[in-house]
């Protein structure tokens, strides 16, 4: 059976610019830490997996202090995800492009739907829901937060998502937007497609075996084909065809 697994942020909707870093600075704030992100400087802080490390390194900068570091931070990021939730609640992080189409299109077709993620699992099925509507969020197992020891690009939680539903690799796409993401996939000996955004556009996906601008719909310009190393051959926006091509050796 052909599957399709999806990291969240950056993939699902663009979480990151919109949802996590105002939700980070608004922690901040609240817990008086001197510090406010900015976009240039939170895009160093993705190359970090997990939200709980990206803010440990203000204990690495001498920015924060605390007798117990593991409580703090898992206090700060308690308030962060309720941030989070609740921009999302306000409708601040719609879907990318062709999410709700492919999502609902693949589940009515058989396939496995899955999504994994390094993110706090509330967050990640909050950012779901919003995309693809509470019923159809319900059919899809999430795999996220501190589910395994290591985050991305750890291949664990690939790992762990195919075990835990019986996948076939070699039907599996794995559906990703950043290098350590890719990593991840293509470490657990899974086939990847990226979908860059603006924090990802300039990584390495050369291990990728399709790369585009997005996933694409109807009557939105035409996606673009950054890189194809595959067999898909895709028009103005990707079809359920075109990722089984993904998992098909080129002609």
């Amino acid at each position: 059976m052909t599957a399709l697994v999806f990291d969240c942020d950056g993939v699902l909707a663009d979480t990151e610019r919109h949802g996590h870093l105002p939700a980070f600075n608004a922690t901040f704030a609240r817990f008086g830490l001197p510090v406010r992100w900015s976009e240039r400087e939170y895009g160093e802080k993705l190359r970090i997996g997990g939200g709980k490390e990206r803010m440990a390194t203000l204990f690495e900068e001498g920015i924060a202090r605390s007798d117990d570091r593991t409580e703090t931070l898992a206090t700060w990021h308690r308030a962060k995800t309720a941030a989070f939730r609740a921009l999302v609640a306000e409708g601040r992080l719609p879907a990318r492009p062709g999410i709700a189409r492919l999502i609902p299109e693949a589940l009515r077709k058989g396939w496995t739907v899955a999504v994994a993620s390094t993110s706090a699992e509330e967050s990640v099925r909050a950012v779901l829901e919003n995309a693809v509507g509470a019923e159809t969020a319900r059919r899809i197992p999430v795999f996220a937060g501190d589910a395994v020891p290591a985050k991305k690009p750890d291949p664990a939680i690939y790992e762990l998502t195919v075990e835990s539903l019986g996948l076939d690799k070699s039907a599996t796409l794995i559906v990703e937007d950043s290098r350590n993401g890719l990593l991840a996939a293509t470490d657990a000996g899974l086939r990847c497609l990226v979908t860059v955004n603006g924090y990802t556009e300039d990584e390495d996906f050369s291990e990728a075996v399709l790369v585009v601008s997005e996933l694409g719909d109807p009557g939105r310009p035409a996606i673009e084909i950054l890189a194809n190393r595959g067999a898909a051959q895709p028009g103005d926006y990707l079809t359920l065809d075109d990722l089984r091509a993904c998992l098909e050796e080129p002609r």
